[in-house]
């Protein structure tokens, strides 16, 4: 059976790749292309056999794209061709009408197998994540994880607007004359958001606010050096 594939994907080499390769198993590449919109318009066009998708793709990502072609109900299978074995990825892939999930380092034996196997109306994923599948099928998925909490929620509220005023860049001298503290207390409050936050310096200290988006909440005086 000659079958024709459409391929988006936005890494160049790999299309490249992915065409010889199926060539030389007789799979045309109808279409090979990098951009996720053009690919929804050529999907329809050109009614590929199988349609193969990237997961992680500027602009549009892959499942963006896959939910839009079963909006328009596009009838050929749609497939995750991808690097992420994310358990989540593959269930929300699934969820979302993939026919298939396979992996860019499965054997090319094995995923040619794959999607002759989807063209004749099976869901295939790669071999590795069977069991996750089975999960998905008997509807026993992991609950969402709960968030982890965070090394800033030690703080005492002091300490976090000490740690705020680091972030921008204030010395200990000006954070007390803005606190209306002496020095000492603040190099006592440093001490204390280092230790809390396992860390040596004030450098790593203001940082982690930064990533925190930790910032001061009202207009601070005018900085200076120690």
């Amino acid at each position: 059976m000659n079958l024709r594939v459409l391929v988006i994907d936005d890494h160049t080499l790999f299309r490249e790749g992915l065409q010889g390769l199926l060539a030389r198993h007789g799979i045309e590449v109808v279409g090979s292309l990098g951009d996720g919109h053009e690919g929804i318009r050529l999907a329809h066009q050109l009614k590929p056999d199988i349609l193969l998708l990237d997961m992680r793709m500027p602009g549009i990502d892959g499942l963006s794209i896959l939910r839009q072609l079963q909006q328009e109900n596009f009838e050929n299978p749609i497939v995750m061709l991808t690097t992420s074995s994310d358990e989540r990825d593959l269930v929300e892939a699934l969820r979302s009408g993939a026919k298939g999930y396979l992996l860019k380092d499965m054997e090319p034996d094995d995923l040619v197998v794959a999607l002759r196997e989807i063209v004749s109306g099976k869901t295939v994923v790669a071999p590795n994540l069977t069991q996750i599948l089975a999960r998905v099928v008997t509807g026993d998925t992991p609950p969402e994880p709960k968030p982890q909490p965070s090394l800033i929620d030690d703080l005492t509220p002091r300490e976090s607007e000490i740690l705020s005023l680091l972030a921008e860049g204030q010395s200990n001298k000006v954070i007390a004359r803005n606190l209306g503290i002496s020095d000492g207390t603040v190099k006592l409050h440093v001490k204390a958001i280092l230790r809390k936050l396992g860390i040596h310096s004030r450098v790593e200290a203001a940082v982690i606010a930064v990533e925190h988006g930790l910032r001061a909440n009202r207009e601070l005086a005018a900085r200076g050096e120690d």
